[in-house]
């Protein structure tokens, strides 16, 4: 069934039945505000007139040839150039994926660094910070690796982590030091049992304890997740701590729960939506069915309630 669904995010049919199709159109733009930059902005906008900050993703990743990184890394400058000229880089930062910065090239680890060194210097120049996403777990080392790597330049540089691998606890330690912005997310790649928890009741108990390492630990935890008793877990243990509120942040995807981003944020903490846009959005959107089953679930309560 994966590759089924995979093999429709390479069919240009199935992509303009989709794109003419009302209902199927009325759930991406839930959940992608569009293609271009300035669709971007508007969604940066927004979101901060809720008080709501976001973090952009340019959608292409597994970029296979040096054009389509090229083309990414100059989306990615553009993209800063303009958050920083239209004084929204105070709202936005943004998030890559090593993919899209070359990984996959021969040579790929200098490559992706070098690309990254690029952005984050674009991003540190209008006073915003970048975000490495992370991908599946045989490119965990080489993600790590690269965030650390740019960090000896741009301290601020933030990493992810995914809560459904068995090694993350491990991480999680390497990754709470002062300074360290790290992103703790439960998983949404269709990982082997042999290096992730597969059941739900696990993840969620893996997601936990890692939150409380980071937490405990002197770095900034950002908080991914739309898992309800997960939330108010985080809020239990924060209270606990008396973290101070601008020392962590909740980070929730773009149109999935924006009620709580707005309950949170009155709440008074840090609230981030992650924002992906491009021309690329329909095989960003099959891939997100292909990767888990539970997304198809995640997919239809959003869209039973906007709440």
């Amino acid at each position: 069934m994966k590759n089924v669904v995979l093999g429709l995010a390479r069919n240009e049919h199935v992509k303009r039945f989709a794109v003419a199709f009302p209902p199927a159109r009325a759930v991406v733009d839930r959940f992608v505000p569009g293609e271009t930059t300035d669709d971007a902005l508007d969604a940066v906008r927004r979101l901060s007139a809720s008080g709501i900050h976001a973090t952009l993703d340019h959608l292409g990743e597994y970029a296979g040839t040096t054009e389509l990184v090229d083309a990414q890394v100059a989306e990615y400058l553009r993209l800063l150039e303009r958050l920083g000229a239209e004084g929204l880089s105070g709202w936005a930062e943004v998030s890559v994926k090593a993919s899209a910065l070359g990984l996959a090239l021969p040579d790929g680890q200098r490559v992706s660094l070098a690309n990254a060194l690029r952005i984050c210097a674009a991003a540190d120049a209008v006073g915003t910070t970048v975000t490495i996403d992370m991908e599946d777990h045989a490119d965990t080392d080489a993600t790590i690796a690269l965030v650390e790597a740019c960090r000896e330049e741009f301290p601020r540089t933030g990493g992810v982590l995914q809560a459904m691998l068995k090694r993350t606890t491990d991480d999680c330690l390497r990754l709470s030091g002062p300074g360290s912005r790290t992103r703790i997310c439960k998983g949404a790649y269709d990982e082997p049992a042999s290096v992730a928890h597969t059941k739900s009741a696990d993840i969620k108990r893996a997601y936990l304890t890692c939150l409380r390492i980071l937490l405990r630990g002197d770095g900034y935890p950002m908080i991914a997740t739309h898992d309800p008793a997960l939330i108010k877990a985080a809020q239990e243990y924060l209270d606990l701590l008396d973290r101070p509120v601008d020392s962590y942040e909740f980070q929730l995807l773009y149109g999935v729960r924006p009620g709580e981003e707005r309950r949170l944020a009155a709440a008074g903490h840090t609230v981030r939506v992650y924002v992906p846009y491009g021309t690329d959005w329909y095989g960003y959107f099959v891939r997100r069915l292909a990767e888990k089953s539970s997304n198809f679930g995640l997919l239809v309560r959003a869209l039973l309630s906007r709440a």
